[in-house]
């Protein structure tokens, strides 16, 4: 057996190596999942005037792919329609979502900018020590919520995922910029990762979504699809940065081992 079937090839991209399993995205025992429609498993169906209805299906959400594929518990706090400002502000403390989890993983900012218009910022809004010194940017909202979460669990793994291209020439240089600021983002609060589905992901245009979707919202496949490539980029990251992810069993209970470093 060749040890290298468990850790990063040179010059491996982050979606090269696909696994059903989705591989060490299963060494976690509970996961949190902050998102909007596309974390919650929302579907499109049509009343008898042809009106769009909007139906969150958590069932069918890619996290809950994720709970099947790889044995890990997932708490999924998202909504069709949410907002880093409304999490933060009331849909968290609202139904009690401030909880504990070894990890998290954000999916946020396509409401955010492209819904309600509000302005994406940069990560200068950022102040890890003092949140509420954040402006009302989506940034400003981000930050505040990756600090709270690490009030709750500081050794807690955060994942950025950041947002699909839509193929638009409009959106998509928009969504980079903010894919871009993600990145910087994630070297301000400790083990913190980007999914990078911008720059690594395929653009969730109109030729996939004929395949993919059911209207503009995924369809089942196309949530499952989701799914496996946020646990094969999760995967990528931990082999790539194995020794960030040897004490996982330890988070929160206040073990060490002094070998880490």
């Amino acid at each position: 057996m060749k040890l290298d079937l468990f850790t990063v090839a040179q010059g491996e991209k982050p979606l090269e190596n696909m696994k059903a399993s989705c591989g060490f995205a299963g060494i976690f025992k509970e996961i949190g999942v902050i998102g909007d429609s596309l974390s919650s498993g929302e579907f499109e169906s049509h009343d008898g005037e042809g009106n769009v209805l909007y139906h969150d299906m958590y069932e069918y959400s890619w996290p809950a792919v994720l709970e099947r594929l790889t044995g890990t518990v997932y708490h999924n706090y998202s909504r069709g329609g949410m907002t880093a400002k409304e999490y933060y502000e009331s849909w968290a403390d609202k139904n009690g979502f401030w909880q504990w989890n070894q990890a998290y993983i954000i999916a946020l900012g396509n409401n955010d900018i492209f819904g309600m218009n509000q302005p994406a910022g940069t990560i200068e809004d950022i102040h890890p020590e003092n949140p509420e010194a954040n402006p009302e940017t989506f940034f400003g909202y981000m930050g505040r919520i990756v600090s709270k979460l690490k009030s709750i669990e500081k050794d807690a793994r955060i994942f950025l995922v950041s947002m699909q291209r839509r193929g638009e020439p409009q959106g998509d240089p928009i969504i980079c910029t903010v894919a871009d600021e993600m990145k910087k983002m994630c070297g301000l609060f400790t083990h913190t990762y980007l999914i990078d589905m911008t720059h690594d992901g395929p653009a969730y245009d109109e030729e996939m979504r004929k395949t993919f979707a059911l209207g503009f919202h995924p369809n089942a496949m196309g949530y499952y699809s989701y799914g496996v490539m946020v646990g094969n980029y999760m995967d990528y990251i931990i082999r790539r940065n194995p020794r960030e992810f040897f004490e996982v069993p330890f988070i929160g209970t206040g073990y060490k081992n002094r070998d880490v470093v």
